[in-house]
């Protein structure tokens, strides 16, 4: 059975998009650092009728987000799509001026060093299958720098710098990466079908062959 990869998996987002790829026939993993939410998540999602399964994973621990996903292919089967959805912490969120290094070097690992983990996790397989998609889901800071929102104005654009080169780099190998930019919160953004409707966006991210970034809206229609 394809197996999707939700890191960053709440009942929000990553919910609707288990939902999404679970009436596909995938199974689901759902990782978090919060197990007992996860399990609920799992429930819910078995009550629906798809397999789900939750793992305990920190995105600045590589090592544990590695062992989870390579626990999940084990228990699921394996990890044809990605999906790199952690919400950043609101420490991430403050004045260029008040920005140190240390919230700085936690908010790189976060979005860019733990994206790089996960892919060290699941691309070679996908490679020796020569399919698999991996997207990326991030706010607009990723695209263009805010002031107030320093810690993702340095971490987002490092996460999709090194998503744009995997999407070059395994352009001819059957591994889709690609990156959805939301500029704001779903429900205040007011997207057609709601956050279900993202994730048919993502859905079609995953079966249609395109460029690397696709924005849910302009820019300027929505906020970080």
């Amino acid at each position: 059975m394809a197996t999707l990869a939700v890191v960053g998996a709440g009942p929000g987002l990553g919910a609707a998009v288990a939902r999404r790829f679970g009436r596909e026939g995938f199974a689901i993993a759902l990782m978090a650092r919060d197990r007992a939410k996860l399990d609920d998540l799992a429930a819910d999602l078995a009550d629906a009728g798809v397999t789900a399964r939750g793992y305990s994973a920190d995105v600045r621990d590589g090592e544990s987000l590695g062992a989870a996903l390579v626990a999940a292919a084990a228990d699921l089967g394996p990890i044809t799509a990605l999906q790199y959805s952690p919400l950043p912490s609101r420490a991430y969120l403050q004045p260029v001026l008040d920005l140190t290094p240390e919230v700085a070097l936690e908010a790189l690992r976060f979005s860019a060093l733990g994206l790089i983990a996960a892919v060290r996790a699941v691309l070679p397989a996908m490679r020796a299958a020569g399919d698999g998609t991996i997207v990326l889901i991030n706010g607009g800071t990723s695209v263009q720098a805010r002031a107030g929102f320093a810690g993702t104005s340095v971490a987002f654009p490092a996460e999709s710098a090194y998503g744009q080169m995997l999407h070059d780099a395994l352009a001819d190998e059957g591994v889709r990466v690609v990156q959805l930019v939301i500029p704001g919160s779903i429900p205040k953004l007011q997207i057609e079908g709601g956050v279900d409707g993202v994730a048919d966006r993502i859905w079609q991210l995953h079966t249609t062959p395109g460029q690397f970034r696709t924005m849910l809206i302009p820019l300027d229609e929505g906020r970080e």
